[in-house]
């Protein structure tokens, strides 16, 4: 049997964080990386059986990583305290970690399903979009700095079918916020890159991108879930774009 330890980093996720941590019951271990919170998420994380560490806020990829080197097993499980693996994911990696899963194999793809305004989103552009998120730390590591961070991983990855669930937003109000927070960092990133304001970006991506997660994508079948959706990422083209101006 393989032993796998799940790793979350977390900020200020006292509301999400028990019940994150109860979906995750196959791991032989439950690792947080807690970036200081103001709220009881490092209480509620060791009540509900997590080994908790403290640590500074070092960006998404840097905290990750330090999570994974300071887990018990070479095995783990990278979750978002926003995410808990569906009792269909749950069941199937118990059944691979219990199995003989081949040498090669370095990393496990599941498809992530988002609950948005009250339903859950099939269409949009937001599913399946899939991530490996059970991976063999020795052979993988988290990169980007900014936003987007991304998980490269040498060897051969195996597709899951179950969910990995995802509530990625508490309100409409939140959704805004996290877009403002998103879209400054990704300026960020493109000043460090070099790449300049480019006026044509700015006019052309907000309504291209609603076009194509409305019509391309479907969008339209998430219903009116679906035109938040469009219309948010539209947002997000805009501002990103407009904060590289300034």
């Amino acid at each position: 049997m393989i032993p796998i330890s799940a790793i979350i980093i977390s900020f200020n996720e006292v509301d999400r964080i028990r019940e994150t941590i109860a979906s995750l019951s196959f791991c032989d271990e439950i690792l947080v990386v807690d970036a200081h919170s103001n709220d009881r998420t490092q209480e509620v994380a060791r009540e509900s059986g997590a080994r908790v560490i403290t640590r500074q806020w070092k960006g998404f990829s840097d905290q990750k990583n330090y999570a994974a080197t300071h887990a018990s097993n070479d095995w783990v499980f990278s979750i978002d305290a926003d995410e808990r693996p569906s009792i269909e994911l749950a069941d199937e990696i118990r059944r691979w970690k219990e199995g003989k899963p081949s040498k090669n194999i370095t990393g496990l793809s599941m498809p992530r399903r988002a609950f948005y305004l009250g339903r859950w989103i099939s269409h949009s552009g937001w599913y399946p979009d899939r991530k490996v998120r059970v991976y063999d730390r020795r052979v993988a590591r988290w990169e980007g700095d900014f936003v987007h961070e991304g998980l490269l991983v040498e060897g051969s990855i195996q597709d899951l079918n179950g969910d990995l669930l995802h509530f990625p937003y508490r309100s409409i109000d939140d959704h805004h916020r996290r877009i403002d927070y998103y879209t400054r960092l990704a300026a960020a990133q493109a000043d460090q890159s070099g790449r300049r304001f480019n006026p044509l970006r700015l006019v052309l991506a907000p309504p291209l991108f609603f076009i194509k997660t409305l019509f391309l994508q479907r969008g339209f079948l998430d219903r009116m879930a679906g035109l938040r959706i469009a219309l948010m990422g539209a947002r997000y083209a805009f501002l990103k774009e407009f904060r590289i101006l300034r």
